[in-house]
């Protein structure tokens, strides 16, 4: 399929980080920031909510469909390729550990699913050669900088790694881990097609949501 565009954003949703209140639950409150972003521009939304059950799951990644779908922008569900198929998403994104690529695209074809999208978080180069080998359309690559969100990955790649990564496989590269306002661009410098993020979307530093995605696509 046609892989995604450079400088894009890939916003993953993490609906805990926001608080229910008489304005809306925490779920209400990600699934109006998923149509706030995909409205301002952000390309990607990766559903990424482990703690709910497949019903749970399935009904409020088909609320996030339908929000990013108005502004035709698309949405792919973390590891659940059964979910995925099951509510229509655009696309899955696949742990490092979970199924083969090769295996997800098989699935996906055999449901004349063409420009189903995959991609594969990574933490190395020879997991990023891995998952280009095995046919994934793009790959997320962190920690890039420092975050104590992704210490089970181990220390930060650091520009050059990350950097190396970028020059060595043929599809994109989104960097992840400690991004921020301050220095995104430096991941983009160093090749990265584009950027996501959980933390900088939930709490945009004193920005609004959409000032945010239209800052990181200038």
């Amino acid at each position: 399929m046609k892989p995604p565009p450079n400088n894009l954003i890939y916003l993953i949703t993490n609906r805990k980080s926001y608080q229910s209140d008489d304005r809306g639950s925490e779920s209400d409150k990600q699934i109006e920031a998923v149509r706030i972003a995909a409205e301002a521009g952000c390309q990607l939304i990766q559903i990424r909510e482990k703690d709910l059950d497949t019903g749970a799951l399935s009904r409020f990644s088909r609320s996030a469909i339908e929000a990013a779908h108005r502004y035709d922008k698309k949405v792919l569900i973390n590891d659940r390729l059964d979910v995925a198929f099951a509510v229509g998403a655009d696309g899955v994104h696949l742990r490092v550990d979970s199924i083969p690529c090769s295996a997800a695209r098989r699935a996906a074809d055999a449901r004349g699913l063409t420009d189903f999208m995959i991609g594969v978080s990574t933490h190395s180069l020879d997991q990023a050669l891995d998952a280009w080998d095995s046919g994934a359309d793009f790959i997320v690559c962190g920690p890039v900088f420092e975050t104590p969100t992704k210490m089970a990955y181990g220390a930060p790649l650091g520009l050059e790694r990350f950097g190396e990564i970028c020059r060595r496989v043929r599809i994109p590269v989104i960097a992840l881990g400690g991004v921020t306002l301050a220095n995104y661009r430096e991941a983009l410098e160093a090749g990265a097609a584009g950027i996501a993020a959980i933390g900088l979307f939930a709490n945009p530093d004193k920005l609004k949501l959409d000032e945010v995605i239209k800052e990181l696509l200038t």
